[in-house]
C-alpha cells in the first residue's frame, strides 16, 4: 500500500502543536489515495505519539534518546531520507513550513533528489495527481502547480489545515536511526521565556508597529494581548524588530515568521508588502491605525482610524468586561 510519510516535529521531548496539523493533513490524502500514514518522530518518547495516532497516524516510528533531543538538520534529513527511500512506495511526504521546517524540507528533498512544494496553503486531489496551491510574488498572488515526482515533497503553512480527529491505527515502532553528529555541532540554544507562546503557533496575535513610538508602550499591548487570553501572543513589523523595540522572534513577514492565526490584531502597522506577505492568511484581521490610506485597512476585515495610545486602554476594557475578568 502507498505510505504518505507525515514528519513530526519535537522540543524538549515534547511532540509539538503544529505536529498535529501535519498528520492531519496527511490523514486526509491518505484517505483520498488509498494510503497508510507513517509519521516519524525524532526526539520523543513513544507516549507522546498518542495525540498523533488521534489525528491520523497508522504507524508511528520513534527515535527517543539523547542523540535526537536537539534538533539536528544534517542528522535529522539523513535519517529521514533514508528510512523513506527503504520504507519504498512512498506517494508524499509532509513536512510543517515552521522554522524548523523550512531547515529540514529542503535538506530532505535534496537527499532524495526530488523537488519541494513549500509554503503550501491548500492541497487538492486532481485526476490522482496532487495539486498545491502557495502564494508566491509576497503574497500577492498565488501559484496551482502539479508535482509530477514521487515521493511528492510538501511543506505545509502552520494553523491554515484544519486538525481533524480521526484516528488512524496508532501502531508504535522503534525507529532505528544512525544518529552519528554530523559536521556541523551544535553548542547552545537561546530559549524563548518560559510559558511564552510562540507566534508561529499562536491562535491570537496582537501586533505592534513603528507607530506604538517606543518601546515604553508596548505594555499597551501586552494589556490587550492578556485580555485575550493565554493562547495570545505578541508579534511585531520589521521596523519595530530593526529599532531593537522586540526580539527577532516576534517578527511577522516575508523576513520573519509567517502566521496564520484565527485573530490577528495590527496596531499602527502601516501594513507593508513585507509584513502583509506573512499574515494575510489570518482568519480575521483587524487594523488600527491612525492614517485612513495605510494599506493595512485593505486586507482588514474591521479597521478602526484614530490614535493606537487612545483606542488600545478602551479594548482592552470592553473585551475584560466580555470575558467577565
Amino acid at each position: 500500500m502507498p505510505k504518505i510519510f507525515a514528519i513530526a516535529e519535537t522540543r524538549d521531548g515534547q511532540v509539538r502543536p503544529v505536529s498535529r496539523q501535519v498528520v492531519s493533513t496527511a490523514r486526509a490524502l491518505a484517505d483520498e489515495v488509498g494510503a497508510e500514514v507513517h509519521v516519524l518522530i525524532l526526539g520523543a518518547a513513544a507516549d507522546g505519539a498518542a495525540a498523533l495516532a488521534a489525528v491520523g497516524g497508522d504507524t508511528l516510528h520513534v527515535a527517543a534518546g539523547d542523540s535526537f533531543a536537539r534538533y539536528d538538520g544534517e542528522t535529522a534529513s539523513r535519517v529521514i531520507a533514508g528510512h523513506v527511500q527503504a520504507a519504498g512506495d512512498a506517494w508524499a511526504v509532509l513536512f510543517a513550513a515552521s522554522a524548523t521546517g523550512k531547515d529540514l524540507a529542503p535538506r530532505v528533498a535534496a537527499r532524495l533528489d526530488r523537488p519541494l512544494a513549500s509554503d503550501v496553503t491548500e492541497l487538492a486531489i486532481e485526476s490522482g495527481e496532487l495539486v498545491i496551491t502557495r502564494p508566491i510574488l509576497a503574497g500577492r498572488a498565488f501559484a496551482r502547480v502539479a508535482i509530477d515526482a514521487e515521493p511528492r515533497l510538501v511543506s505545509i503553512r502552520p494553523n491554515v489545515f484544519p486538525v481533524r480527529d480521526k484516528a488512524g491505527a496508532g501502531n508504535v515502532a522503534d525507529l532505528q536511526a544512525d544518529a552519528a553528529p554530523g559536521r556541523v555541532v551544535l553548542k547552545e540554544v537561546s530559549a524563548a521565556s518560559a510559558g511564552k507562546v510562540d507566534v508561529a503557533e499562536a491562535s491570537m496575535i496582537v501586533s505592534g508597529g513603528r507607530g506604538m513610538k517606543g518601546p515604553e508602550n508596548w505594555t499597551l499591548l501586552e494589556q490587550l494581548r492578556d485580555a485575550l487570553g493565554g493562547s495570545a501572543a505578541l508579534g511585531a513589523s520589521r521596523a519595530v524588530v530593526d529599532a531593537g523595540w522586540r526580539p527577532h522572534s516576534e517578527q511577522v513577514g516575508q523576513t520573519g515568521k509567517t502566521v496564520s492565526p484565527k485573530l490577528y490584531v495590527a496596531v499602527a502597522i502601516s501594513g507593508a508588502m513585507q509584513h502583509l506577505a506573512g499574515m494575510r492568511s489570518s482568519g480575521t484581521i483587524v487594523a488600527i491605525n491612525k492614517d485612513p490610506d495605510a494599506p493595512i485597512f485593505k486586507v482588514a476585515d474591521y479597521g478602526v482610524v484614530g490614535d493606537a495610545m487612545e483606542i488600545l486602554p478602551r479594548l482592552t476594557a470592553e473585551i475584560q468586561k466580555v470575558r467577565g475578568s
